[in-house]
């Protein structure tokens, strides 16, 4: 089978080309290239069906191949990708924010699937179903062990259709049974909107939808309408991206029309395109500001990236992720499809944000993280200078620099959640804009920790411990043994030291926990708006329109 399977990664590198060239007109390949790709999928028909025939073992054709083609594309880019038909719903909840199913986010935690998020108004949530809840079986099926992947399809089904599920609440003994009807559930981009001090409005997009435009423009109408507002702060942190289509449609909302808003550039100049903004604009004078941060991605990197260009925008936060490629669906055979990238994008400046060059590879096998702009400075339509090459660089950097070790374990173990899970059962909470980490609470949250024997390793931990080995290695050791023995038992992690050190990161975190496990991710955010840098940074630049302008205004050539 390794030989076999190895074999069929090979050939298969000449699958995705037809798969591909499928789509296209004749006229877009040259005849060298048809004759080609015919030729090697003759010789790939072959040795398959050789295979099946003659090879020593059984073959499972359909396993291999589908292997393979994810080994294939994991070669070109990350986001080049083959959908099978039982994997549509996933990939259209990414595209419209619509699926059919019980209107709940679940979790993998240790072998177990928790309910993270029953959304408001949803039959998960009309159910009784909370944050925390376990589920132990769906329709009769024990699903110990099984992947959050799996369970959402089993949760998921044709609208109206009964899916019965078991589960265990923290404190009970035995598990509930509960039997929902599975509606189609529309997930609302806009998490939450309202008006913050100085007249200032906020609106936070979660994520680029088929809804996204039309329901941010319904948030900013109220917004400007009905209370007044004097500007408006988007925020676009965590915003992962999506629909092209509603970016530009809200891009349009606050620029001229005839501006270009974004470039498409492909392989075959004659299918690159410029969009430009159609209509005619909401607001172009409104004082505007966008939040990002590293999460913010591909339709959140052009929003924010063209508004700069623009000068229309103050840009806050920390510099983006850099995901300048854009993906077309293909349909293919027996219902699956393949997301392909297709193209680069292009702001108006003329910068491509994107950050890893998936092209190139160095001698050693590794992908560059050259930027793709050959210039690492462009100007704005003010003639601002701005960074190009991986991302867009916010014009105020309010972000906090790294995260501790500690902070990063007690969130890649799940253990705000776990914690918050035993905790709410006993404890009621005030709302989101008043609700306080306690000492009390802060303490109960150090006693559970040290009672999972929580442990983690600080990166200078690693460093001292990998450059022993270095000196080791050498015959060095003897002669820094003393100063290295010192020096590790100084930077040894100590929790109560650095649970003291780090707490106002950690108090942040738990805080949301808590308020998302009782208030959902309206409450999450609502309480971490409170002590927001970021946030607080657009408010002093909004609330002194001399200085706004002036930011946008001055030119650093």
């Amino acid at each position: 089978m390794p030989n076999s399977n190895y074999l069929m990664r090979k050939l298969l590198l000449t699958c995705l080309v037809l798969i591909v060239c499928h789509h296209f007109s004749p006229a877009q390949l040259s005849e060298k290239n048809r004759f080609e790709i015919s030729k090697n999928m003759s010789v790939y028909s072959a040795v398959l069906k050789e295979l099946s025939m003659s090879y020593v073992d059984s073959i499972l054709v359909e396993e291999i191949i589908s292997d393979n083609i994810a080994f294939m594309l994991k070669q070109l880019d990350p986001y080049t990708e083959y959908i099978p038909e039982d994997e549509l719903p996933d990939f259209l909840l990414a595209a419209t924010g619509e699926y059919t199913g019980i209107g709940a986010d679940i979790l993998s935690h240790k072998g177990q699937i928790f309910i993270a998020e029953p959304f408001d108004g949803m039959p998960a949530a009309a159910a009784g179903l909370q944050v925390g809840d376990i589920l132990t079986e769906i329709n009769g099926e024990k699903i110990d062990g099984r992947t959050a992947d799996y369970i959402r399809k089993l949760l998921s089904g044709k609208p109206n259709t009964k899916v019965t599920i078991k589960f265990l609440r923290q404190g009970d003994k035995k598990p509930r049974k509960v039997t929902i009807r599975r509606k189609r559930i529309t997930i609302d981009p806009i998490t939450y909107y309202c008006v913050l001090p100085g007249n200032t409005g906020y609106i936070c997009l979660s994520k680029f939808t088929t809804h996204s435009a039309q329901n941010l423009k319904a948030a900013f109408e109220d917004l400007k309408t009905n209370r007044g507002i004097a500007s408006l702060i988007i925020d676009v942190r965590n915003n992962g991206g999506g629909s092209l289509e509603d970016c530009l449609e809200i891009l349009n909302c606050f620029i001229p029309r005839g501006r270009i808003l974004m470039t498409e550039k492909g392989k075959d100049p004659k299918l690159n395109k410029t969009y430009r903004s159609a209509q005619d604009a909401i607001d172009t004078v409104i004082p505007l500001a966008i939040l990002v941060n590293r999460q913010s991605a591909s339709a959140a990197e052009i929003l924010a990236g063209s508004l700069q260009d623009w000068d229309r925008a103050i840009v806050i936060g920390s510099r983006t992720f850099g995901k300048g490629l854009l993906q077309i669906s293909r349909k293919l055979p027996h219902k699956g499809q393949l997301k392909v990238t297709s193209a680069k994008y292009y702001i108006p400046s003329g910068r491509c944000i994107q950050a890893v060059d998936y092209a190139h590879h160095n001698n050693a096998g590794s992908i560059s993280d050259l930027p793709d702009s050959p210039d690492l400075f462009f100007y704005t339509a003010k003639g601002r200078r701005v960074r190009g090459g991986g991302g867009v660089f916010p014009d105020f950097d309010a972000e906090e620099k790294g995260t501790p070790a500690i902070l990063h374990q007690l969130e890649t173990e799940n253990l705000f959640f776990e914690f918050v899970v035993q905790w709410q059962a006993k404890h009621p909470v005030d709302p989101p804009r008043i609700f306080t980490i306690t000492n009390n609470i802060y303490n109960e949250f150090k006693n559970f920790l040290k009672s999972k024997s929580f442990t983690y390793t600080r990166q200078s931990e690693k460093a001292i411990g990998n450059l022993k080995n270095i000196l080791a290695a050498e015959s060095d050791w003897e002669l820094a043994a003393k100063e290295f023995n010192a020096l590790e038992k100084q930077m040894k992690s100590d929790l109560d030291h650095d649970m003291d050190f780090h707490k106002n990161r950690i108090v942040n975190v738990l805080g949301r926990q808590i308020m998302k496990r009782y208030y959902l991710s309206k409450g999450e955010l609502i309480y971490s708006l409170r002590n927001d840098r970021s946030l607080n940074k657009a408010l002093e630049m909004l609330s002194d329109r001399d200085l706004y302008l002036k930011t946008l205004a001055s030119s650093n050539k």
